[in-house]
């Protein structure tokens, strides 16, 4: 009954000065974020003459879906569409395997070794990698990783284990210590309770693990150009690059290809929208 009551206070609460400014507020970065969305979905139903005729808030005369077709063409979408989502969903899914084991691991064990391993993770976390492009792609080239798809995941899974072990180590807080206990009492193995326990409570932080993960390894640049050089083999972020030189650029072509490269990645936003939101907040407080 006490929370009934506090809601129906909140409620009755007046539309004070505050709300409607902070309202306001909220509007404008809304529609500051959402301009340069609308801008490149615009460009990209728009002909060549209307892209440097129009403004860029103006609907196109007669929508023409001539820049999509021309964006399959040109970038070879059939491969290196295939190609990134290769890339990406291998990865995420190794990195949501392996994290969720070590952190696990790190979490239940007082040993030394552990101790150490996490704050080796930690400072993994303080070196970006592209600072350590010229020793990864040293590294790469005497194993024989360069130009093969093996290669750039395993390169992938590398530079994101720092940051998923940390996160997925701040989520075992809220994992109930006498779950594991009851399971190994019933005769659960040490792998069989993390799969049938640990696991399911785990999924918001495995969720958001593979959301900021799949972001930053579906919109990688700078790896996939150092690593990859056979047309084969490259991603979309990569052949979009090339509608852009210095004797000419294809506008409208590249707002198409950008269009249909934020597609998978807001989908699967969409899709995990409400684990990520949980797994951004359960682990920040215990109890």
């Amino acid at each position: 009954m006490s929370r009934r009551k506090k809601k129906e206070e909140v409620s009755a609460q007046p539309y004070t000065k505050t709300t409607f400014l902070v309202q306001i507020i909220m509007t404008i970065a809304a529609l500051l974020f959402i301009a340069p969305i609308f801008i490149i979905l615009n460009y990209s139903f728009k002909g060549k003459r209307e892209l440097y005729l129009s403004s860029p808030l103006a609907l196109p005369e007669n929508f023409q879906l001539d820049n999509y077709a021309a964006a399959f063409k040109k970038l070879d979408l059939a491969t290196t569409f295939t190609n990134t989502f290769v890339y990406t969903a291998v990865s995420v899914v190794i990195l949501a395997l392996l994290c969720g084991t070590t952190a696990w691991a790190i979490a239940r064990c007082s040993h030394k070794f552990f101790k150490f391993c996490y704050v080796y993770f930690i400072v993994g976390i303080l070196i970006p990698y592209q600072a350590l492009f010229l020793p990864i792609y040293m590294i790469g080239y005497k194993l024989h990783l360069t130009n093969t798809r093996f290669g750039i995941i395993f390169m992938y899974v590398a530079t994101g284990i720092s940051f998923g072990v940390f996160l997925m180590n701040s989520f075992m807080s809220t994992v109930p210590l006498e779950l594991e206990e009851a399971a190994r009492i019933d005769g659960c193995s040490v792998i069989r309770t993390y799969i049938s326990v640990v696991m399911p409570i785990l999924k918001p932080a495995m969720a958001t693990l593979i959301i900021m993960q799949s972001f930053q390894i579906w919109n990688d640049y700078l790896l996939a150009s150092l690593y990859v050089s056979k047309k084969q083999l490259k991603t979309l972020t990569v052949a979009i690059q090339s509608l852009f030189s210095a004797q000419s650029s294809d506008y409208t072509t590249a707002m198409a290809a950008i269009v249909i490269s934020v597609l998978p990645i807001a989908i699967l936003f969409l899709s995990l929208q409400k684990y990520f939101i949980k797994g951004m907040t359960v682990g920040a407080v215990k109890g």
